[in-house]
């Protein structure tokens, strides 16, 4: 049963805007992810945000996507900015639960062995 419903994605011209949702209602209390997968690539890590709204972007992002919860944690979004034909991969939502470190309640690494649940996919197509 698939719990993690992506929506959203589409096809774009370089330097525009999409808004990736991600229905999530179960999983108030967990970390989530966006993740992507290019065609002949390995799935990566884009951003991910814990239940306390503390975001972790990957490099590659910084600047041009912002990931963000709603305020009731049922809904998880990606805000992606100056798009580039290399962000073209399908975009998938992941859960995960936090891990302590040092005290504190943290999402574990974004590396898709740390992720357990995951969502069937929305394609981001951006055109030059």
């Amino acid at each position: 049963q698939v719990q993690l419903v992506e929506s959203g994605g589409g096809s774009v011209q370089a330097g525009g805007s999409l808004r990736l949702s991600c229905a999530a209602a179960n999983y108030r209390s967990y970390c989530m992810a966006w993740f992507r997968q290019a065609p002949g690539k390995e799935r990566e890590g884009v951003a991910a945000i814990d239940h306390y709204m503390r975001p972790t972007y990957a490099d590659f992002v910084k600047g041009r996507f912002t990931i963000s919860r709603n305020d009731d944690l049922t809904t998880l979004y990606l805000q992606m900015n100056s798009l580039k034909p290399e962000d073209t991969a399908t975009y998938y939502c992941a859960a995960a639960h936090p891990q302590v470190v040092g005290g504190d309640w943290r999402c574990p690494r974004m590396t898709v062995d740390q992720y357990d649940h995951w969502g069937q996919g929305t394609q981001v197509t951006v055109s030059s």
